[in-house]
């Protein structure tokens, strides 16, 4: 890396690895493997971005009490990233709390794709055999922004001044076009990037979800307490947007029936 030129360098810790049974005690081999690797690169001039979340939850959490599906996993997330930043803090200054938590909780929970693998009928991409596609996707988002949130305060009343460093989000893109230029698909294609971004970035800047959003999903969309409004608002330094591809966007009638993500956004997704 250093060779092509190289200036910075982003790789996921695995909590697991790290801390084998989700809360406790550090495994001395993970933090040797992670030392070496952060000592090398800024050896070698390379700066150092780590990402703390990537789908890979420790499974003893998840048999615990349900992963993301629980607050109880704010508190052991806040940990996890506290002891990272109590080992790694001294060299490496650009953290980013959660990747792409937009899709991963979709395919993990809506879909039902990838691990947890959790989707009900008739929403799953596979046969998934627990979930509530109307439900969970958004119980999960809930719990992870508040998640994101209390690392960013943990970091900025205990590190912040010391390491210098930031905190924020990485999100994944695929940017929407208007099909036509009809009324109604350019609200749809505003309403895809309320749904598709908004989900996640509205509350970390203005403290709640998109209004598009409480209207289409109801009751089935958590609220916020004011203190944790205010907690989220603001909650992050920086945002990361891995961007993949394009779509257009046209309108599609707000189903009645039961929904999951995907039909409250109300849009029909096309490549042409």
């Amino acid at each position: 890396m250093s060779e092509t030129g190289l200036e910075a360098y982003r790789f996921s810790i695995s909590w697991s690895r790290l801390i084998p049974n989700g809360r406790g005690t550090v495994n001395p081999k993970g933090l040797e493997y992670y030392n070496n690797l952060i000592d090398e690169l800024v050896n070698h001039g390379i700066q150092v971005h780590i990402t703390l979340h990537h789908l890979d939850l420790p499974q003893i959490l998840q048999d615990e009490y349900g992963g993301w599906l629980s607050p109880r996993i704010i508190e052991d997330f806040t940990a996890y990233a506290d002891a990272c930043f109590w080992e790694f803090g001294d060299r490496v200054a650009f953290w980013t709390t959660v990747n792409e938590p937009n899709i991963g909780i979709m395919a993990s929970y809506d879909v039902g794709i990838i691990p947890p693998g959790r989707c009900s009928d008739p929403f799953g991409a596979t046969k998934c055999t627990a979930g509530d596609s109307s439900v969970e996707p958004y119980i999960a988002a809930h719990n992870t922004i508040m998640a994101h949130a209390s690392v960013a305060s943990l970091y900025k009343q205990k590190y912040q001044d010391m390491q210098k460093g930031v905190v924020g989000v990485s999100i994944y893109s695929y940017w929407s076009y208007p099909l036509t230029n009809s009324t109604v698909d350019l609200d749809a294609t505003q309403r895809c990037k309320d749904f598709f971004f908004g989900w996640i970035l509205n509350p970390l800047v203005f403290g709640d979800y998109p209004q598009v959003m409480k209207k289409n999903v109801g009751s089935r969309l958590p609220s916020f307490t004011e203190v944790q409004s205010e907690l989220i608002k603001g909650s992050l330094h920086f945002i990361g947007i891995n961007h993949y591809y394009s779509l257009y966007v046209n309108d599609r009638p707000l189903e009645t029936v039961i929904r999951d993500y995907n039909t409250d956004m109300a849009v029909d997704l096309r490549a042409r």
